[in-house]
């Protein structure tokens, strides 16, 4: 008999830690880090104190966009506040898409930031003078708010690439691939060119693989 596959669903233990202290928490994730055009977009999103994950909150990636779509929606209806960060691909090829990740969290916490607020923040590289936090390595399978950020920057962004998409006359399908590196995008590339969309930074490093 087929062994079905366990579905994990992130809890609220690690938010517990901080809202015992009369804190809030505010889950922050990124979307587009490994895309080869368009933005990095990070969200934060903070849940009144208490919250259970009964929206079924998990790592964006391993939710169907319809099903990401639904929740974009609860997550807005049922969160505090929400607040989105964005670095362009311009941006991303001036300071590397590592620190372009790091800005564009920073601009998404720094949107909602309030003095009881402890950041939690999905994986291992974060840098903030004065506010709290703790980063958390696969964070959006931990901690439910992380995944709730991680629908959130993906929903946001596929938005975005889908708006490009129309702007290029769809010649790099980005409305389909979100601009990420799938072999009808490579092709594209080699056909048409780089878009003024694309990430040059990226861009080399592909032309050297080919």
């Amino acid at each position: 008999m087929k062994q079905r596959k366990t579905i994990f669903i992130p809890g609220n233990e690690l938010e517990k830690e901080f809202w015992s202290e009369g804190l809030l928490v505010a889950g922050i994730d990124e979307a587009g880090r490994g895309s080869l055009a368009g933005p990095v977009v990070s969200a934060a999103v903070i849940f009144p104190q208490n919250t259970d994950n009964d929206l079924g909150c998990r790592d964006s990636k391993v939710l169907s966009e319809e099903k990401r779509e639904f929740l974009f929606e609860k997550i807005y209806q049922q969160a505090i506040c929400i607040g989105i960060g964005i670095i362009d691909h311009e941006q991303i090829d001036r300071v590397n898409i590592r620190i372009a990740t790091r800005l564009a969290m920073t601009k998404a916490l720094e949107d909602i930031y309030r003095s009881n607020v402890h950041a939690l923040i999905d994986g291992n590289y974060f840098e903030h003078p004065t506010i709290p936090f703790t980063t958390i390595i696969k964070g959006d399978h931990h901690c439910f708010s992380i995944a709730a950020a991680s629908i959130i920057a993906k929903v946001t962004r596929d938005r975005i690439m889908k708006e490009i998409d129309s702007k290029v006359g769809s010649l790099y399908y980005f409305a389909k691939n979100k601009g990420y590196g799938t072999a009808e995008h490579r092709k594209a590339i080699q056909i048409h060119g780089p878009s003024e969309y694309h990430r040059n930074t990226f861009l080399g490093k592909i032309i050297q693989n080919e």
